[in-house]
């Protein structure tokens, strides 16, 4: 499934209609039929995220949005506020409640979609950095971060300089940040010494037609602009633009003619997810580095990666989804040391290193555990997919040899690759045992010829 999704409607026919659409997307539906039952699901199956009509029998979607985002055990977990008014009235109390998006009836299933498939991404990937940081501070790495929050800067980039300087007065006090207006040249001209824009305001027409949207991609290609929010203003009635530009990576939407006050609320949850996914990053970058990467290849050591594969577990066990480890040995790695030497040998494990992180998701983790070695984990993944993943690896590393430097040839190099599947009936006291299944799978690899997967019974 692609995500855990709890319906919240006090109307029977209402759940089934988004049940339907949803299921048809291959999300997994939950639901339920007033703010109380919502409540105490959101706490037990901890959903991916959450719809919630506001006005139901026991308590209105406001007040549930309040209580979810007041605990800690439910706070995190995105919420979308469906309405029957079809006014900025109603859309402000829901932002100020706390919830991510507010959408009203009659629901575009494409805008819709499109905005769930962004949310869900966006939570995917705090999740990970959360996961990353609480192994860190488990190893004792990592530091409690500073409760100062440094202002952020705002950039307004609209058709015309008038436009975007209406926008900033329209903020007038309501913003203790920094808010400039620049051009799209002065965007994508920006340099790491330069004071990146933590949050983009960018219309999606500029000069032309939709070049809004491709400054949008440019700006997400781009290292020193990568992580900054980008805020869409969209035409109104443009329902596939605004599908069109959250799947492009936007982190959050407006319709021209908004309210001042909604782009204040929608920046100021912009700025707040910012500052937190910075100082995840940077915890794990910083606080990590030099205890849990292996300097050869610049990934994960087994330090790192035993503590980090029994969270994945932990977090198996609570979403109820499957999860892979890989073991992956170099074939004949012996015979290359003593053929061509250690430096050579160094050469080899780099370029493998970098081959095998390439190929896998930016959630999947990676590490060197032994000499020639590896492990890769790959949360919420299914048997299908582990043996799709594996069997690319080992292609990608025995389609084309290693190249060395200075006319000296090339090293052909293959991969043995035992897995074994984890879930539900694994424990997180059993994470060793999984890793040994997986390590007698390689066994088993190794022992039919290398350069081929093997699965453990139990995952097979």
């Amino acid at each position: 499934m692609a995500g855990r999704i709890l319906i919240v409607d006090d109307v029977a026919t209402n759940r089934i209609v988004l049940k339907v659409k949803l299921m048809a997307a291959c999300y997994e539906v939950l639901q339920a039929s007033g703010g109380a039952d919502a409540i105490a699901s959101a706490r037990i199956d901890q959903p991916d995220l959450i719809l919630l009509d506001q006005m139901m029998p026991d308590m209105d979607g406001i007040a549930v949005c309040k209580k979810l985002k007041e605990d800690p055990e439910t706070a995190r977990i995105p919420v979308i506020i469906i309405t029957a008014d079809n006014d900025n009235t109603s859309k402000i109390n829901a932002l100020r409640a706390g919830a991510d998006e507010c959408m009203s009836k009659p629901l575009d299933e494409l805008c819709l979609l499109a905005r769930v498939r962004s949310l869900l991404r966006a939570r995917d990937m705090s999740e990970e950095l959360r996961l990353r940081d609480s192994t860190a501070r488990e190893l004792g790495f990592a530091e409690t971060p500073a409760s100062f929050t440094p202002s952020a800067t705002i950039a307004m980039i609209a058709a015309t300089p008038v436009t975007a300087m209406a926008w900033k007065t329209a903020l007038g006090n309501t913003l203790h940040d920094k808010v400039v207006v620049i051009k799209k040249e002065q965007a994508l001209s920006l340099t790491k010494t330069q004071n990146i824009p933590d949050v983009f305001v960018i219309a999606c027409n500029l000069a032309k037609p939709d070049e809004g949207l491709r400054l949008m991609s440019e700006l997400r290609s781009r290292p020193e602009t990568r992580y900054s929010a980008v805020v869409m203003v969209i035409p109104k009635d443009a329902n596939n633009k605004s599908a069109t530009a959250l799947d492009l990576g936007a982190s959050d939407l407006m319709i021209e003619g908004f309210e001042p006050q909604e782009m204040a609320l929608r920046i100021k949850t912009q700025i707040r997810r910012k500052i937190q996914a910075d100082r995840l990053r940077e915890t794990v970058r910083d606080g990590l580095r030099m205890a849990v990467i292996d300097p050869l290849t610049g990934l994960y050591n087994r330090r790192y990666a035993m503590p980090h594969l029994a969270r994945i577990a932990d977090h198996a066990k609570t979403s109820g989804r499957t999860y892979a480890v890989m073991v992956l040995d170099i074939d004949r790695f012996k015979a290359i040391n003593d053929t061509h030497g250690h430096t050579i040998g160094d050469i080899v494990l780099q370029e493998v290193a970098t081959r095998i992180k390439d190929n896998l998701r930016s959630v999947d983790m990676v590490a060197r555990i032994g000499g020639e070695e590896f492990l890769v984990v790959m949360p919420d993944t299914h048997l299908d997919e582990a043996r799709m993943a594996a069997e690319r690896l080992c292609h990608v590393i025995d389609d084309r040899p290693v190249i060395l430097a200075g006319d000296k040839g090339n090293i052909a190099v293959s991969l043995s690759i035992g897995v074994a599947m984890g879930g539900l009936h694994v424990d997180v006291r059993d994470v060793g045992q999984l890793l040994e299944s997986a390590d007698k799978a390689l066994y088993c690899a190794k022992s039919d010829g290398r350069n081929q997967v093997t699965f453990s019974r139990t995952a097979a």
